[in-house]
């Protein structure tokens, strides 16, 4: 029997399990998977993810932008044979999706960015990896196996991390270095700010650091150096909490952590060294000269900005307001991305991400320009209502939507997806 389109395979697969009064444990639809994954995380990790910076205006501009460009279906075109495959930076992928790298996984499922990387495996989407991950890199390229994955770098302000973060990136098989530009400072995110919640502070989410050498290195620098800073005033209940976590997801066990100065001094040394606000476009020849992979750069909005990256020798260029998480009013990300397309002119390719819902925001992403887009909210939301699964029906269902755009509109390869689809 021959196979159905992917599209067709997906739809065909949810409308058979309904005969028996089965319906996805994943929303298909963008609204209802968004309420499904927050009302599965703990008050903490809902203003996490959700939140925005400021006013929360960049993610509205976000969506708004979506909403402005329009697709027109063209008709009586040959669609039945439908191909998603891409070539991005020397390889091929079976679709145009990556998932965006996300910090602090385990804020919305225990498996954290192991349960990412089963899911992105079984849908055969390629995962970018976080520096800010809840499980070292070694142990996610192991659950990823041959399946491709990249690594993104927070450059810290120590340069001994960035070489050690970047040698073990090569040692998993990363294949590209992916560089964060827009977050040198954490941005004005009032949800996280009202609760006075930041997980860093709480252990969670600093596994490539407290697994890596070179950190490990500073710590016992801190350590002999003598006792941090002590918190003032007698212990809360919430002080107390904290420190539990914070020996919680220290490396080792959990009654020798409790006694030992390390845990608490990770922390404060990967508060201390997360970011380097001094970083300029110079500095990329630096990590150049650390490693042959391509490396791109995450974060850019502007125009000249684009060229600079260019100037630079990046291989690649993901256009992204951090899905409005660092500026507030600030520009759209694929207001960004329509500029920015004519200046790159397919000298390299250029990624997307920020505000993307569904399968028909990665039409308009590639029928601007985009050369690939990255998922980041929405695979969490996954995560949070299923863990691996959950992944990996989210990613699925992008798959399978932007299959049936295709047919729906008339085109039967990515390539064909261009701005003459828009109005």
């Amino acid at each position: 029997m021959t196979q159905l389109p992917f599209g067709r395979e997906i739809q065909s697969r949810i409308y058979s399990a309904g005969v028996f009064g089965r319906t996805p444990s994943v929303p298909t639809h963008a609204d209802s998977l968004e309420r499904a994954g927050l009302k599965a995380m703990s008050p903490p990790a809902r203003d996490y993810v959700q939140t925005g910076a400021g006013s929360g205006s960049t993610m509205d501009a976000n969506r708004a932008a979506f909403d402005r460009h329009r697709i027109v279906p063209r008709m009586l075109r040959d669609v039945s044979r439908r191909e998603q495959s891409i070539s991005l930076l020397g390889r091929d992928f079976p679709s145009p999706l990556l998932t965006a790298p996300i910090g602090v996984a385990e804020m919305a499922h225990p498996d954290a960015d192991l349960a990412v990387a089963r899911g992105t495996k079984a849908a055969g989407v390629p995962m970018i990896i976080s520096s800010q991950a809840s499980v070292p890199m070694e142990q996610i390229a192991a659950e990823l196996g041959d399946h491709p994955r990249w690594f993104q770098l927070y450059w810290s302000n120590q340069p001994s991390v960035v070489g050690s973060f970047v040698r073990r990136a090569e040692a998993i098989g990363a294949g590209a270095i992916v560089v964060t530009l827009d977050t040198t400072v954490l941005g004005w995110r009032t949800l996280d700010l009202d609760r006075a919640y930041l997980p860093f502070a709480r252990g969670l989410g600093i596994a490539q650091y407290t697994s890596d050498p070179a950190f490990q290195d500073l710590v016992e620098q801190r350590v002999n150096g003598g006792p941090g800073k002590q918190p003032d005033g007698r212990p809360t209940p919430a002080a107390v909490r904290s420190l539990l976590s914070i020996t919680k997801h220290y490396p080792g066990e959990f009654r020798e952590n409790l006694r030992s100065p390390y845990p608490r001094a990770a922390v404060q040394t990967f508060l201390d060294v997360f970011s380097r606000t001094d970083l300029t476009w110079d500095d990329l020849a630096t990590l150049r000269e650390m490693t042959d992979l391509p490396i791109l750069v995450k974060g850019v909005q502007s125009v000249e900005d684009a060229r600079l990256a260019l100037e630079a020798g990046v291989d690649g260029i993901i256009v992204s307001n951090h899905g409005g998480r660092q500026v507030d009013g600030a520009i759209a990300s694929l207001d960004a991305l329509e500029a920015i397309v004519p200046v790159v002119d397919r000298r390299v390719p250029l990624l997307f991400d920020s505000g993307i819902r569904c399968g028909a925001d990665v039409y308009k992403a590639l029928a601007l320009g985009a050369s690939a887009v990255c998922i980041g909210r929405p695979h969490v939301y996954g995560l949070a209502i299923a863990g691996a699964d959950g992944v990996r029906e989210v990613l699925e269902h992008f798959r399978a939507e932007l299959d049936l755009m295709m047919a729906t509109t008339g085109v039967t390869s990515i390539a064909e997806i261009d701005s003459s689809m828009l109005a």
